[in-house]
């Protein structure tokens, strides 16, 4: 078998040529493809099946429905098992070490299948390959793997898929870039009811922990009129729950003046019965005006993720942040005051280099002020390339992981009592599936984004209906159906 490696990063006619939103020609060219493709896969003798699984964050998911949706085109059928698949693609994750351990641990799983079926095609992209030097350990440790791409050239995939089935060539993709937007490509959704919809990628805020912005690249804002269309059609065609995504939506639309507040305030007035919600917001572009457009809209979710990541000042600058910890708390005041029982959630770093106890002590007493529904809490994962990395980190692990026991215990006691607020109570609930507290359930989310189990039927999935509220639990409530509302 002959490979062709084509290490793109060392193509600098063709990295200069990456814009930031890549126009019709090319993805007319990949439509060629795409077409070049489904004429090979219709000659066999049943249809080609692909297996995509998509670590990681809700912007890979989104990417990953965006694959199917290519994949689909390409004549391709879906199968959850890898070994019934003709092309397995993993859409990878950078975020923390054992992600990465973990998809290193398939992708070695894999080389019994490639050795069984020799026309077996592995591809995988996303952030984890983005990085270099994970790159050439996959390319030189794996050769099972046939295509490596990065996160900017994911609408390129048809390409790289017709030269390995016409070429038996692989392919290495990982441009150096500061990003690009790719509109119009098809999509396959993992749900008929819930959607999500990017609204910008990348990130410039470089918290010295995060490798996000090296693997993402740049903040970019799609065009608000794509967005605007976009949601509109999704509610148009039944959708009941529109997730906008953004590393931080906060930031949106600084390069067309049309913020992100503007935004909700539009996708807000499309007419239909629906809901929209948004992650991740970050604190430093966390406004006032935002939280005034949530408390008067009639489709935002009440609910306001806004990750502090440590209650001590001097590790926030060293996170590079841009906030402290009373400009914080103020966002969270103005917040409680302006939308009715917000739902507060929050993620936290435990053990970040340099910090002591003192500091760690800070992150408690701010978490028993804030008292969140729910915190997503972590230990620190070191990020080769990041400024924390070099950092001297003299605590233990054995250290960090007593305090990341006891931030949880903190958070486990308020999270006992946090949803005892919503008991008598009538909310409104987008029925989604089967209940887990109990046999006989049915299970949704109310407008502040709490699991809500309550009593009905497989047919009101899809539907929003009311719940009277009359037990709350640690992870949810559940409550006793009123009506059907639609």
């Amino acid at each position: 078998m002959v490979y062709c490696l084509c290490n793109r990063t060392l193509d600098k006619k063709r990295r200069n040529s990456l814009t930031k939103e890549i126009n019709k020609e090319e993805l007319l060219v990949q439509q060629e493809y795409i077409e070049k493709v489904k004429a090979i896969n219709a000659k066999r003798e049943q249809m080609p099946l692909a297996h995509v699984h998509s670590f990681g964050c809700q912007q890979n998911v989104s990417d990953g429905e965006k694959i199917k949706g290519m994949l689909a085109q390409m004549g391709y059928g879906f199968t959850p098992e890898t070994a019934f698949a003709d092309l397995i693609l993993f859409n990878t994750c950078a975020v923390r070490e054992n992600a990465e351990d973990r998809v290193f641990g398939n992708i070695g799983a894999l080389k019994k299948l490639k050795e069984k079926n020799r026309n077996l095609i592995i591809a995988v992209g996303g952030c984890m390959v983005q990085q270099e030097h994970i790159a050439q350990r996959m390319r030189k440790s794996f050769p099972q793997v046939d295509i490596i791409f990065g996160t900017h050239v994911m609408h390129t995939l048809p390409q790289m898929i017709y030269e390995k089935l016409s070429e038996n060539r692989r392919t290495l993709s990982i441009p150096e870039s500061d990003g690009v937007i790719a509109e119009g490509l098809p999509v396959i959704r993992e749900s008929k009811v819930k959607a999500s919809v990017p609204i910008m990628y990348g990130c410039n805020n470089f918290c010295t922990y995060c490798i996000v912005p090296f693997v993402r690249g740049r903040e970019r804002s799609r065009r608000p009129e794509e967005v605007i269309a976009e949601v509109k059609g999704l509610i148009n065609d039944g959708y009941k729950e529109i997730l906008l995504l953004g590393q931080n939506v906060n930031s949106y639309g600084k390069e067309y003046d049309f913020g992100f507040a503007k935004l909700l305030s539009e996708l807000d007035k499309i007419p239909g019965k629906y809901k929209l919600s948004f992650m991740t917001s970050h604190p430093k572009d966390c406004t006032h005006e935002l939280i005034d457009t949530i408390a008067d809209s009639r489709h935002i979710s009440y609910h306001l993720h806004l990750p502090v990541q440590c209650g001590s000042d001097r590790i926030l600058k060293e996170m590079n942040r841009h906030y402290d910890t009373a400009h914080y708390l103020e966002l969270i005041e103005y917040a409680k005051k302006r939308i009715p029982k917000v739902a507060l959630t929050t993620d936290i770093i435990v053990g970040f280099p340099g910090e002591t106890y003192e500091d760690f002590l800070g992150t408690v007493e701010l978490m028993k002020k804030v008292r969140y529904d729910s915190a997503y809490t972590f230990i620190y994962s070191k990020r080769e390339g990041t400024k924390a990395a070099a950092m001297p980190d003299p605590i233990s692990d054995e250290d960090k992981g007593k305090w990341f026991r006891q931030l949880l215990d903190v958070q486990n006691s308020i999270g006992e009592k946090a949803y005892e607020r919503f008991i008598g109570d009538e909310v409104e609930v987008l029925c989604e599936g089967i209940g887990r507290t109990a046999d006989g359930l049915m299970t949704g989310h109310s407008r502040h984004g709490v699991i809500v189990d309550f009593n009905g039927t497989r047919d009101m999935i899809g539907k929003y209906v009311t719940v009277r509220i009359q037990k709350a639990l640690p992870w949810a409530v559940t409550g006793e159906l009123v009506s059907v509302n639609d």
